[in-house]
């Protein structure tokens, strides 16, 4: 049960995040999913499962521009990745959060992040994956 709700919250959140139209509701409910499926996936879940939980909560803070807790979700996916040696796809995701969090406060830090993440995409081996990441990597607009 818990691992259907965990994978059911992670859907309808990056249902929000794709949607153009959202109301100030929505975006409250989206903040809401993704730490909800974050806590269920807590329970049930391995570090791959926490680390994607950790990105598409830093995703939905960034995507409402709010880079404080962005930055806190992206570091903790980023420490899940390294501590516990997840794959070259999901690190790689932990640095392009990092990147799109760290994007309009802290220029330097942004870009070495990105470049990390371009780095390791080129390891991944399954081309569905690496392109989702380089997709991720190119709608990053990190500003001078």
């Amino acid at each position: 049960m818990e691992r259907k709700l965990a994978a059911h919250l992670f859907n309808e959140t990056w249902r929000l995040i794709e949607k153009p139209d959202r109301t100030a509701e929505e975006d409250t409910l989206m903040i809401h999913s993704a730490h909800a499926s974050r806590y269920h996936w807590q329970l049930v879940g391995d570090s791959s499962h926490k680390a994607i939980g950790e990105w598409q909560i830093s995703r939905v803070y960034s995507l409402l521009s709010l880079s404080d807790p962005a930055v806190y979700h992206a570091r903790l996916c980023l420490e899940i990745c390294e501590t516990q040696s997840l794959s070259p796809f999901l690190t790689g995701c932990a640095h392009e959060a990092m990147a799109r969090a760290l994007s309009s406060n802290d220029k330097t830090s942004a870009r070495l992040h990105h470049q990390a993440a371009c780095e390791l995409a080129m390891l991944v081996q399954d081309s569905e994956d690496r392109g989702i990441l380089e997709s991720d990597l190119k709608s990053i607009a990190i500003r001078e």
